[in-house]
């Protein structure tokens, strides 16, 4: 049985909400052909409760979120890289083979009420999920 699923890395500075989001819809709405992970730069102490509301509120599982450094994943086998702030884009680490990158910046809703999250949840799930799809050249089938 071969595994056609790709490992995509979702890249912020704090990874504490755009790419903890990214991170858990793509392995959602692209199950069983994306494995996501995402890091950040300089890795917040926790995820944003915005980033962990937002997501429970549409359904998604939240459980064992944790900020990770990006140092942490650099021996995966990675395909892709997105980026989803400009100083991560800045700072991305210059990984042992050439990889794919795509950046695609959202805004950051920290501080903000709990509708910018769903907002930037939202815009993550209608642009950044089919960009990655497409970027893997994958069928969006399981999202439904």
């Amino acid at each position: 049985m071969t595994t056609d699923s790709k490992t995509v890395l979702v890249l912020c500075t704090g990874n504490s909400c755009r790419s903890q989001m990214a991170e858990v819809l793509l392995n959602h709405d692209l199950a069983g052909q994306v494995r996501a992970l995402s890091a950040g730069t300089r890795p917040q102490p926790k995820v944003a409760d915005g980033a962990i509301a937002a997501l429970a509120d549409a359904g998604l599982p939240t459980e064992g979120l944790a900020p990770k450094d990006v140092d942490s994943v650099l021996g995966e086998a990675i395909d892709l890289v997105v980026t989803v702030c400009d100083n991560a884009k800045e700072t991305c680490p210059i990984f042992p083979r050439p990889i794919r990158q795509i950046h695609l910046p959202f805004h950051d809703p920290h501080g903000e009420p709990l509708e910018s999250f769903v907002r930037v949840r939202d815009a993550i799930r209608s642009q950044l999920v089919p960009a990655v799809a497409e970027a893997l050249d994958l069928t969006q089938s399981a999202a439904e």
